[in-house]
């Protein structure tokens, strides 16, 4: 092989890496902390797999620019957000959507944290 080839191809190689590794360094950190997460409902705070409906990492443009989802089964109108930077911790609510409106009748939110 002759040397423009070979250069070639690294200069392909990295334009690829810079493209590639910013976005598996996010989608990796997103696994990573509703991992997290997912542990401490389930070591910490004794829920089980049944009573978590979903949990679900984001990388948001607020800081801290890594937060997980979290919807239990029993209140799938409201969406709890945790922060997973050691320690875990409950840090808002916010309604699911209009899909899952929470209803006149329903009791105060069940999985607050004090």
């Amino acid at each position: 092989m002759n040397k423009p080839k070979i250069k070639n191809r690294i200069a392909i190689i990295v334009i690829v890496l810079i493209v590639l590794l910013p976005i598996l360094y996010i989608q990796v950190n997103k696994l990573v902390y509703a991992q997290r997460v997912k542990e401490y409902l389930i070591e910490q705070k004794h829920y089980s797999e049944a009573e978590i409906a979903s949990v679900k990492g984001v990388w948001g443009k607020k800081l801290p620019p890594f937060y997980v989802k979290v919807i239990f089964a029993d209140e799938p109108y409201a969406t709890y957000i945790y922060y997973a930077h050691r320690p875990v911790m409950q840090a808002d609510v916010w309604p699911t959507g209009a899909e899952n409106p929470r209803p006149a009748a329903s009791p105060p939110l069940q999985h607050l944290e004090k």
